[in-house]
């Protein structure tokens, strides 16, 4: 029954009057992933309310934006749930009704539910940073991700030389993997366009005094020696002041740039700010051993307060989570107490190789890569069968056709 109407929806619960009506908000791993636990689930009636129709693989966006296939990084929701009896809906959601049990979207529509599932992932955050929304770029979405390439075309066909700096700003999994493959990436587009072989500055800008702050001093020491071995000039302790169209003005010093790609922040969704739900110190969502955050509202991913938020590893456990917690109460059984897992941190640097993290254990290099490999082929599997999600997988290896980038 994909993309049933709302009506029939109504109609269906109505000559079902034990069944429930589940409306999950967000269309990233923890929304999808909840909606395919409770797939086919005769006690609940799912719809998935996403502002895209397709599903964003995240750890596949920088790739998206250095010249990869767009096909490993977005997958349509239809696909995802084509034969799941899951109702989609594309919209925003903007008013939580809690006493009628009712979300009001932009469209002007109305979404009643019995559970609500909130999984609407975290936006860009500027910290207030005068120019940056203005001037910078991004590679959050599908869309900044299509305008970074072809700004980085653009600029070389019309001055026939690539930017001064191409300066990346934030030293966490996105900065690097982004510098990781910008160099390459650069060098590729002026051989395409046939110009000859220039010098590329590419910088990476981190406030804290290392790279991966998050992580052990070993990882974060293995990731800047492989990024300076690629041409990247590291600048830590450097926090960012303003931007123009043409300078990024920092702390210590002013770099000349007409690409500056904003890596660093991210913040809370509007719309959890807007809903009046308890916040942690962090600015996530407080939650009790179930992820709830109300009666008969659960939080999860990135808008949950728990331990690792902020992981796709962690919205794919929380959504299994919840769809799991939601079918045994069907059954009549128990809910299980929440218990965080920790994710295994994979920080790919450049052409075949990453930065693994795994338990106590950490590997470089090749092994690194082909562990990345692995783990995105069964991140593609936890969203589709594994036919689909190798045909996913593969189209890692392929590159767009370059003549017809810009064009895009």
């Amino acid at each position: 029954m994909l993309m049933a109407t709302l009506t029939e929806s109504t109609l269906e619960a109505m000559d079902n009057p034990g069944v429930k009506d589940v409306l999950i908000l967000g269309g990233g791993f923890g929304g999808v992933k909840t909606a395919l636990g409770l797939a086919n689930a005769s006690k609940y009636n799912v719809t998935l309310l996403s502002d895209q129709k397709y599903f964003r693989y995240y750890p596949m966006l920088y790739k998206t934006a250095t010249g990869g296939n767009q096909k490993a990084s977005t997958i349509d929701l239809s696909e995802i749930f084509a034969g799941k009896d899951i109702n989609l809906a594309t919209d925003t959601a903007l008013e939580l009704d809690r006493e009628k049990k009712l979300v009001r979207t932009a469209s002007g529509k109305t979404y009643s539910y019995d559970i609500l599932v909130v999984a609407l992932g975290s936006v860009t955050n500027y910290f207030g940073i005068k120019g940056l929304a203005e001037n910078s770029f991004g590679i959050k979405t599908l869309p900044e991700a299509k305008r970074l390439r072809n700004h980085l075309h653009e600029t070389i066909i019309d001055d026939g030389k690539p930017d001064v700096n191409y300066v990346i700003v934030g030293g966490g999994p996105t900065g690097v993997e982004l510098a990781g493959s910008l160099p390459r990436y650069i060098r590729h587009i002026m051989k395409s366009h046939g110009l000859r072989d220039k010098k590329i500055s590419v910088v990476l800008v981190e406030a804290l005094p290392r790279l991966m702050p998050r992580m052990s001093e070993k990882y974060s020491t293995n990731i800047m020696k492989r990024l300076e071995k690629l041409g990247v000039k590291v600048m830590l302790n450097e926090k960012v002041l303003a931007e123009t169209h043409d300078q990024l003005k920092m702390s210590g010093e002013s770099l000349t740039s007409h690409t500056v790609i904003w890596t660093a922040g991210v913040a809370q969704n509007p719309y959890i700010l807007d809903k009046r739900f308890s916040l942690d110190e962090r600015g996530r969502v407080e939650v009790d051993d179930f992820l709830g955050a109300g009666e008969n509202i659960f939080v999860l991913g990135d808008n949950s307060g728990t331990e690792f938020a902020g992981m796709a590893q962690t919205a794919i456990h929380d959504g299994k989570f919840i769809s799991e917690n939601l079918l045994r109460e069907a059954a009549g059984n128990q809910p299980k107490r929440y218990k965080a897992k920790k994710p295994v941190y994979i920080t790919p640097a450049g052409h075949f190789w990453a930065a693994v993290s795994w338990g106590n254990r950490d590997f470089f290099g090749f092994v690194g890569w082909a562990l990345r490999s692995a783990a995105d082929l069964v991140g593609y599997h936890d969203l589709l069968g594994w036919h689909k999600a190798s045909k996913h997988w593969v189209a890692d290896a392929e590159t767009e056709n370059i003549c017809n980038v810009c064009s895009k």
